[in-house]
C-alpha cells in the first residue's frame, strides 16, 4: 500500500512540475522540460524512500532495491512520456 501511495505522490509531483513549466514556460516545450527536471529530483526521493526504508524500517537493502526501481520507473517513465508527446506535437 505504502508503494502505491509513494507512485502516487510522484505522479502528484509530476503534475506540480508540469503546472510551474506551463506557467513558466507557457507552451508545450515549457512543460517537457519541466518533466525532464522532474526525473532527478523525483530520483532524490525515491532514493529517499529507499533510505527511510532500510533505516527506519528495518528492510535490507537488497528488499528495498526493486522497490526502489518500481517507484522510481513508473511516474519517471510516465514523464519521459509526456515530455516525448509534449515536443512531438
Amino acid at each position: 500500500m505504502h508503494m502505491l501511495f509513494v507512485i502516487s505522490a510522484g505522479i502528484l509531483l509530476l503534475g506540480v512540475f508540469a503546472l510551474f513549466g506551463k506557467l513558466w514556460g507557457g507552451d508545450a516545450a515549457g512543460i517537457a522540460l519541466a518533466a525532464r527536471y522532474f526525473v532527478p529530483v523525483w530520483l532524490l526521493v525515491a532514493l529517499t524512500n529507499m533510505w527511510v526504508g532500510v533505516t527506519k524500517a528495518g528492510y535490507g537493502v537488497s528488499e528495498e532495491l526493486p522497490i526502489l526501481l518500481v517507484v522510481f520507473a513508473v511516474p519517471a517513465a510516465i514523464a519521459g512520456f509526456a515530455a516525448w508527446l509534449l515536443l512531438k506535437s
